[in-house]
């Protein structure tokens, strides 16, 4: 099956539209044709992936690890995808070239970097893609678990100038140990895991964490548009007999926002040792348990000065030969015991995970998907943590988390609603919950639930600023693998295309369910009678209802 196959069945979507609030999506499917029975972990859709999609200048790009068939065993190759977006349904048509181009959506291009072979079977060596504004370089780093560094890059103006570059494998760089400007040499290239991109302004920050689970800190760098060369900002998160787990850095009007929680350090035999390996499995001897506390700073200095909620300097990164500390006034990193980091105190034990989820709304609250047992009855709860534009946070529960679900994710549409993706893995479906901002974030809505859906969700955060497109990226787990047993391992990006005007939340007050009393979480959909409307274009190469709702 193609890329551009419209996807047989997605298991069992509810379809039933007394219980639907979103448009069905359109659904394409890109990667692995077959299985690779010796693995068992699977690469793609995980919650600290920042990105695997992302949208720029009306092109969206995914990325991710698939073989081309039986031949190559438990083999997986870098693959790179590419589509120009279609208008939005409701878009008017306003000359031949929209036309063209509305035949022309979904049609994805892929290129295979087969020039290096993934072998390890380690759910933690994803890829993470990002992209320049500045150059249109498209940047690329993978396979990594306490590695060093594995990094490609693609020509100038690939992203910039889509339609006039050939999409195939000679535009990136050969496999690299160093980033353009950084050598080879520099330490925490030598020991990479969870790397991360994104926007900034013109030019686009890396990040990533070195050391090991328990024992690690987090390092910046920023890729200048103009020069197309790397700049170490230093280490702005550095844990002390722990390490700092982040749940997403995002950029929006100038600053940088970063929540996190910390993971407590406990000895085990042999982690001295340079050759230890132990934390390199997928569960190392320093788990979950040991998270604690929700942290939050932001940086309105590129990266070299952090903040806490209250505004106070608490880091500064500028260089010390050239910044003295009694000039700078605060030591070149944020640690456990910075003054105000902490915005929510969660002990150990009590089911914080590492790495869900974050987004950053239009007016710069910041929201936080994460989960605690921190309610009287003890039980596992999804939760909403959110920083008005004002400074004050809250939480509230969103529903009863089943035993063994993956993490979920959250983002801000165009028109400044709150949107969370709840997988499931006992059922393998997700669900999407929807929070208004005319609600103020706390009138939580099922408006969505499809089966047959695995992995983590991950968003395209950049494409609900373009066009209030929610594009999700998943792996495709059929319900019944023996119906379609060489798919378990396939990405779907599932398409839905979010109203493009707030809602009154009070018109829709009998379909509401206000989930912060965790007794009222029953995880069943909620009742909404929608209207029903044609699609005002041809769906191509998607699989799409004829009839939505909205």
């Amino acid at each position: 099956m193609s890329p551009n196959d419209s996807m047989p069945k997605l298991g069992h979507q509810n379809n039933d539209t007394a219980h639907v609030q979103l448009p069905q999506p359109v659904i394409t499917k890109l990667g692995c044709q077959s299985t690779t029975p010796g693995r068992k972990h699977k690469l793609n859709a995980y919650a600290f992936q920042q990105d695997a999609i992302v949208t720029f200048k009306g092109h969206q790009y995914a990325t991710y690890w698939s073989n081309a068939g039986p031949d190559d065993g438990d083999a997986l190759y870098l693959c790179v995808a590419r589509r120009q977006l279609r208008p939005r349904s409701d878009a008017p048509v306003l000359d031949n070239e929209d036309e063209v181009r509305a035949e022309s959506a979904y049609e994805w291009e892929v290129l295979e970097l087969r020039d290096y072979k993934q072998t390890d079977d380690d759910g933690h060596n994803t890829i993470s893609l990002g992209i320049c504004p500045g150059d249109g370089t498209i940047h690329l780093a993978f396979d990594h678990h306490c590695d060093i560094l594995r990094y490609r890059y693609s020509r100038r103006d690939v992203a910039t100038q889509p339609c006039t570059v050939s999409w195939r494998p000679d535009i990136f760089s050969v496999t690299l140990d160093y980033l353009p400007g950084i050598p080879s040499t520099h330490k925490p290239l030598r020991d990479v895991t969870y790397p991360r991109f994104g926007f900034l302004g013109e030019d686009m920050f890396f990040s990533h964490r070195d050391g090991k689970a328990g024992l690690g800190n987090d390092h910046l760098y920023t890729y200048n548009g103009k020069n197309g060369r790397y700049k170490y900002i230093g280490p702005y998160l550095t844990g002390i007999q722990s390490n700092p787990y982040v749940n997403g850095m995002t950029s929006r009007d100038g600053v940088l926002h970063v929540t996190w929680v910390y993971r407590g350090f406990v000895d085990y035999p042999g982690w001295d040792d340079p050759l230890d390996t132990k934390h390199k499995q997928q569960a190392g001897p320093n788990g979950a348990e040991n998270n604690h506390n929700i942290c939050y700073a932001y940086s309105d200095a590129g990266g070299y000065a952090w903040r806490n909620g209250r505004g106070e300097v608490i880091a500064d990164l500028r260089d010390p030969a050239k910044f003295p500390i009694d000039v700078r006034g605060k030591g070149r990193t944020m640690t456990n015991d910075c003054n105000g980091i902490v915005v929510f105190d969660v002990p150990k034990g009590k089911g914080l995970m590492n790495q869900e989820a974050q987004a950053v709304d239009q007016e710069g609250g910041v929201h936080v998907l994460n989960r605690d047992m921190m309610n009287e009855g003890g039980t596992y709860l999804w939760k909403h943590y959110y920083r008005s534009s004002d400074g004050t946070w809250t939480q509230r529960a969103l529903q009863v988390i089943t035993e063994g679900s993956k993490r979920g994710q959250v983002a801000i549409s165009k028109t400044g609603d709150l949107y969370a993706i709840l997988p499931d893995s006992t059922t393998k479906s997700m669900r999407i919950l929807r929070a208004t901002k005319a609600g103020g974030y706390a009138d939580y809505r099922q408006v969505w639930k499809g089966d047959g859906l695995g992995g983590e969700p991950l968003v395209d955060s950049a494409r609900l600023e373009y066009d209030n497109v929610l594009s999700v990226f998943a792996r495709n787990d059929p319900v019944d693998p023996a119906e379609h047993p060489a798919e378990g391992q396939a990405v779907a990006i599932l398409d839905f295309e979010l109203p493009m005007e707030d809602k009154d939340p009070k018109a829709d007050e009998d379909s509401m369910r206000d989930t912060s009393d965790p007794s009222d979480v029953d995880g069943q959909p909620i009742s909404q009678a929608p209207k029903k409307r044609r699609l005002a274009r041809k769906q191509a190469s998607g699989t799409a209802l004829a009839e939505v709702s909205e």
